[in-house]
């Protein structure tokens, strides 16, 4: 049985009063919004399996902490990561607190449920020889030069400017052509305002001279090979392509070049509030991240300049 059949449709309204909230307010992204679903139509159905039958909104109202240690105990058996239960538990403390206030009723139990420890996962730079060696190698994945152009624009958005690929394969032909700078809409429908370097406005007007089709101003710039609007996988096989052909690192992948755009500004000495700006985080602790994958470059800088750690290095 399909774990939706499994959920009263008191509680499908529930879900969905709750979803759009989320939509209006919030302004989460379809992506996110899809994810709270998933996760809550889990919950739910847990819980009519757990109790015995579809319970309606009751059971939401009584949820008790055996009830919510099973939960978490099933995740655990169904071989779910700890990150992911961990983000399913998160889902489902963002609905009681709100549902606890339309109807009333304490979700202490349900917010004292502590998420599964698990380590934050690094996000896997590639060094700058590698990214300048991948910018300057996309004419080794294909004989048609206006895809040539088209992935060679693609991934100096990504690198040069730290677009997510969404981002970039979501720029209009209304936005062209490109000036210095960008207005983008990332996570959530937020905006944020880059810069945007001469060398990618150029490959990108480059690409729109050479490209075979006719564009109107709300169409997606980058078109695959029969016209459509290019699929990130496309781009996935462009990298994977190259890496196969430079014997480059399997975590060469198009998101590790916005993780790279990143790294490598913070390297050349760029303050944390101006990459978050860059690269649109919410948080200053997500964009914090970047300190801990540029550790051994602040160690290196650190035991150059510091006056008692270049003496220590002097007198050995």
């Amino acid at each position: 049985m399909a774990k939706l059949e499994l959920i009263s449709p008191a509680q499908v309204a529930l879900l969905n009063d709750w979803l759009d909230l989320k939509s209006a307010l919030e302004g989460s992204s379809s992506n996110t919004l899809l994810a709270y679903k998933r996760d809550l139509i889990d919950f739910f159905s847990f819980l009519t399996l757990h109790n015995g039958g579809k319970d309606g909104v009751s059971q939401l109202e009584t949820i008790n902490q055996a009830s919510m240690r099973s939960w978490m105990a099933e995740n655990r058996r169904s071989g779910k990561t700890s990150r992911s239960i961990a983000r399913q538990l998160s889902s489902v403390k963002s609905f009681y607190k709100w549902f606890a206030k339309r109807r009333g009723i304490d979700p202490t139990m349900v917010l004292i449920t502590k998420a599964p420890k698990f380590e934050k996962k690094l996000p896997r730079a590639l060094s700058q020889e590698a990214a300048k060696e991948i910018s300057s190698s996309i004419d080794l994945t294909d004989n048609e030069p206006w895809i040539v152009a088209r992935d060679t624009a693609v991934i100096l958005l990504l690198y040069g400017c730290g677009l997510r690929i969404s981002e970039a394969l979501n720029l209009k032909y209304s936005e062209m052509p490109l000036t210095d700078t960008l207005k983008i809409k990332g996570k959530g429908d937020k905006f944020r305002v880059i810069p945007i370097l001469k060398i990618a406005r150029e490959a990108v007007k480059n690409y729109l001279k050479m490209l075979p089709f006719s564009l109107n101003s709300n169409d997606n710039i980058f078109r695959g090979v029969r016209g459509g609007s290019l699929n990130p996988r496309s781009i996935q096989l462009v990298m994977k392509s190259i890496r196969e052909k430079l014997g480059i690192a399997a975590n060469a992948t198009p998101h590790s070049l916005r993780h790279s755009f990143a790294t490598h500004l913070l390297t050349s000495g760029a303050d944390l509030r101006s990459i978050q700006e860059l690269l649109g985080h919410a948080s200053l602790s997500t964009t914090q991240i970047y300190t801990s994958v540029d550790s051994s470059h602040l160690m290196d800088v650190y035991l150059r300049t510091h006056p008692k750690a270049k003496s220590s290095i002097n007198r050995t």
